[in-house]
């Protein structure tokens, strides 16, 4: 069975409602390994970051252990200590962060440019954030190891502007990552935040390259690529907080797509996962009998 490592970075989350907090575990990446392990309970979906030696990475290495995903080629970085955010949401549901993440231990994630942790795998997941917190050259690095090795590569290119140290870069790593990306997993917005196109010059890109994968549009539901798929989806009845939303939705596509189901069965339960978790708040929902196998 395949081995997938999903690479980034793990947070300690505080969910606000009023004046007070829910305190738990995120990370764009974490939330998608989580949801992966979920759909497709006997893939083995590791986590690779940096934590600290501190009583909050302690919680956090606890937590990701508990959802059965693996932290082996988790590293501990003594005297550092995790990122934290804080999300906040408007009456609709869509949400606004704050972060305290800029000595985050995972800013420290393959300092010594070794990779070979991640020789043992079939396939790895990052995103624009898991390479936005790390310093150019090691992004840099880090391509041309993936460029060299026959794994199978997912981005999703998530972008968050304050992240990057400059547009320029974010736009640099993000075309070479689309371009040796196997399973592409972008979102319309995002894509059109970072090079200022048009919705129709985002589609045309992407059905341009040759990865399979999904082009998310929230509500209105995902385009396939690579594999011609025509459908509607159904809009999700209660929206919450849409924290998470597309980190679900990359689980639920994933874990379908690695238990070799059809295209358009794995188009629709990632949307129907999404659907699910923008009904409650914070990214990682209570467990749910959405298992795919």
């Amino acid at each position: 069975m395949k081995r997938i490592a999903c690479i980034g970075e793990a947070m300690i989350e505080l969910s606000m409602t009023d004046d007070a907090a829910q305190v738990g575990v995120a990370g764009d990446t974490l939330n998608t390994a989580i949801y992966l392990h979920r759909t497709a309970p006997s893939l083995t979906v590791d986590y690779v970051t940096c934590l600290g030696d501190d009583p909050f990475s302690a919680r956090i290495n606890d937590f990701i252990a508990r959802e059965g995903v693996g932290t082996s080629a988790v590293r501990t970085v003594p005297g550092a200590s995790p990122g934290l955010y804080a999300i906040t949401t408007r009456p609709d549901g869509e949400r606004s962060f704050t972060y305290w993440r800029n000595t985050s231990a995972a800013r420290q994630l393959f300092d010594d440019g070794d990779f070979s942790v991640l020789s043992s795998y079939d396939a790895v997941y990052l995103t624009g954030i898991s390479l936005a917190i790390l310093p150019h050259a090691v992004r840099k690095s880090l391509l041309a190891w993936l460029e060299a090795s026959s794994i199978t590569v997912i981005y999703d290119s998530n972008y968050r502007p304050r992240l990057w140290d400059s547009e320029a870069h974010a736009r640099e790593i993000t075309t070479a990552f689309w371009q040796r990306a196997d399973i592409a997993l972008p979102s319309l917005d995002d894509e059109m935040a970072l090079f200022g196109e048009t919705a129709d010059e985002v589609i045309a890109r992407f059905n341009r390259l040759s990865a399979t994968g999904a082009l998310k549009r929230g509500a209105a539901g995902p385009i396939s690529l690579g594999i011609p798929v025509e459908q509607t989806y159904q809009r999700a009845s209660t929206v919450v907080d849409t924290t998470g939303a597309g980190d679900s939705f990359n689980g639920g596509y994933l874990g379908c797509y690695f238990l070799g189901l059809e295209h358009f069965a794995c188009l629709e339960f990632g949307h129907l996962y999404g659907s699910c978790v923008v009904g409650s708040r914070g990214a990682i929902i209570g467990s749910v009998d959405f298992s795919a196998e």
